[in-house]
């Protein structure tokens, strides 16, 4: 991630971002502030009515124009739109720093109108920007150091806002100035962005109602992406209902007005530590795996907030929301990227951000309504702890639930990854691995992973530790194994059986081996056709070869070495039979460099060569 920051096909890009993140939080924390505190007593709306129409006119433009940005971005140079769109931030800034000179809030309301509107056009821009200029094993850590840099720009604008403003006779003008060169200097970072042509088959419809429509018929083309889409949303939704309010509980649990910058603060810097663990953990991958677990873990944490008794407990808390949060964002924002067409990949980032808006809004809106009872520290109709009750508690344990829901609808959406993620868990659990030479597995296009059969597990093992997807053939009998058949159908394994037993089952096992592979999957195989009985390799059957005849694939040979003498091995009689002898043994996994190698002897011998090292 670090890395990144040095090199100009990003460095400009991410300063770009959180000088704009920066001060349009800036702006809108002075603004509020000023209109609390009394800034403004001739305003013709009451204060509550004003800041709820601040937060609007933030909101409102990616509603408004969502689909053409989306349009624009996909079809002209993205690093010119960007600069083009930070020259239009510093007009809008010089008209709010007027508007602050005089006081004006039509004024200031226009120049917040037009940050959210820049923030809208930016937004597909930066997105779409990042799959051009990173490579892809890059594009994790870029959405992880952007996710941060936004969130630690937030929190820093949230605060710098309130704190300049609050000066006496000089916060107001002050704050003014400071918007105005905030916004110059992002001026300049964006004309360091190197270029980024857009498609020129990219079609621009000014109609904006119908190019919403088609914005969201692009994105709902396809499934993982109209997938990351709402799972982003549902995780804004919560993030707009917990953030906004931040300012009661902080009341509720008796703190003094630096609380609120405290919890504030925790769920930023909660955020920008999860973006950097979801870098460090997927090591340019896309593991989607960890989305279902992440948003449980928000949930769970949303609905264990009332529980606190003091600022610092829910301190805690909202950290822990914000590692969450981070685990969850960086890989479905990194999907989308990932999966949409590059020609479409900006419209996809503006459907995006229309759902998010509207996934705010409802969220909004329901906190509002909920909250709309009574007063949170009186009120004591759901009463989780004396810290916080009443309508308060329940809107975050209805949150908490909701989020949890949301995550089992998430796991089925994603249980092949998410099984993948839990097995590689519990091997390193189970056994002290030293896993070797796997990354040599293609990253894509078709591959044969074949190794030594050692044990029962042999395949959770490997597929655990791979970072591809592994269709591994099993013996039928593994697939209709009461409780636990349904595993190995999410894994997708493909059933086989002996010529003996069923001969239209191996038949179709064989047809189902050579479409995966020419599909461009992965497939693994034990060509013993059977676990060792005395632990040594035994001779791989022909069938290998029949697969390679008809279908000349990469070989990647594996060996297994540890899983002999296990609870799930033979050695000591029938498997998962006997007690176990041993706990958290030694495995040894050596993947070697694909071959093209078609004789069963011959990767055997391969095979061994590894197991011997």
């Amino acid at each position: 991630m670090l890395a990144l920051l040095r090199t100009r096909r990003f460095a400009p890009l991410f300063w770009t971002q959180l000088l704009g993140a920066f001060n349009d939080n800036l702006f809108k924390s002075a603004l509020v502030v000023a209109l609390t505190f009394g800034a403004f007593r001739d305003a013709a709306l009451p204060i509550d009515a004003l800041v709820n129409l601040a937060t609007a006119l933030l909101v409102l433009p990616f509603f408004l124009f969502g689909s053409l940005a989306g349009q624009l971005a996909d079809r002209f140079d993205k690093a010119t739109l960007a600069r083009a769109l930070k020259v239009g931030e510093l007009v809008a800034m010089v008209l709010a720093l007027v508007g602050f000179s005089l006081a004006s809030l039509p004024l200031l309301f226009v120049s917040l109108f037009l940050m959210g509107t820049q923030s809208a056009f930016f937004g597909p821009i930066k997105y779409a920007l990042l799959p051009q200029h990173l490579k892809p094993e890059e594009l994790v850590a870029g959405n992880a150091a952007v996710e941060a840099g936004t969130f630690v720009a937030i929190l820093g604008g949230t605060l710098a806002g309130a704190l300049i403003v609050a000066i006496p006779n000089v916060g107001v003008p002050l704050v003014g100035g400071a918007i105005v060169l905030v916004a110059l200097f992002g001026v300049l970072t964006a004309n360091a962005i190197p270029a980024a042509p857009g498609s020129q088959h990219a079609k621009v419809d000014p109609n904006l109602v119908r190019g919403t429509r088609e914005l969201l018929r692009v994105a709902r083309r396809d499934r993982a992406v109209w997938g990351a889409i709402v799972g982003l949303s549902v995780f804004w939704l919560g993030g707009a209902v917990i953030l906004g309010q931040l300012p009661r509980l902080a009341q509720a649990l008796g703190g003094a007005e630096d609380a609120l910058t405290i919890l504030l603060a925790s769920f930023s810097f909660g955020i920008g530590a999860g973006s950097f663990v979801a870098e460090r953990i997927a090591r340019g991958r896309i593991l989607v795996g960890s989305v279902p677990f992440s948003l449980a873990a928000i949930g769970a944490l949303t609905a264990w907030l009332p529980s606190a008794t003091s600022v610092g407990s829910a301190a805690i808390l909202l950290f822990a929301i914000g590692v969450s949060g981070g685990l969850f964002a960086v890989p479905l924002m990194t999907l989308l990227q990932a999966r949409a067409r590059e020609d479409e990949r900006a419209r996809v980032i503006a459907a995006n951000n229309v759902v998010n808006s509207l996934f705010m809004v409802l969220g909004a809106a329901y906190a509002a309504w909920r909250l709309s009872g009574g007063d949170v520290a009186t009120t004591t109709d759901v009463a989780i702890d004396a810290s916080v009750t009443g309508p308060l508690a329940s809107l975050f344990v209805e949150l908490g639930l909701f989020l949890v829901l949301a995550s089992l609808v998430a796991f089925v959406a994603t249980l092949r990854d998410a099984m993948h993620l839990l097995i590689a868990g519990l091997v390193r659990v189970m056994y002290r691995v030293d896993a070797r030479g796997l990354d040599r597995v293609p990253t894509e296009g078709a591959a044969l992973v074949v190794a030594n059969h050692e044990s029962f597990v042999d395949a959770f093992v490997i597929g655990g530790l791979c970072a591809r997807p592994i269709r591994f053939v099993m013996d039928h009998r593994m697939t209709k194994m009461p409780g636990l058949g349904w595993l190995f159908r999410a894994a997708r394994v493909i059933p086989i059986a002996p010529a003996k037993e069923d001969p239209e089952l191996m038949a179709r096992a064989f047809e189902e081996i050579d479409a995966a592979l020419a599909a461009g999957e992965v497939v693994g195989l034990f060509p013993e056709g059977k676990c060792t009985r005395d632990g040594e390799v035994d001779v791989f059957r022909p069938g290998v070869e029949r697969i390679l005849a008809a279908r000349p694939v990469p070989v990647v040979p594996v060996a297994l070495d540890g899983l002999w003498g296990g609870f799930f091995s033979y050695a000591n009689g029938v498997p998962m039979k006997a007690f176990p002898r041993r706990f958290w043994s030694r495995v040894k996994v050596r993947a070697g460099a694909p071959v093209e190698l078609r004789e069963a002897s011959a990767i055997r011998e391969a095979v061994l060569s590894l197991r011997e090292r």
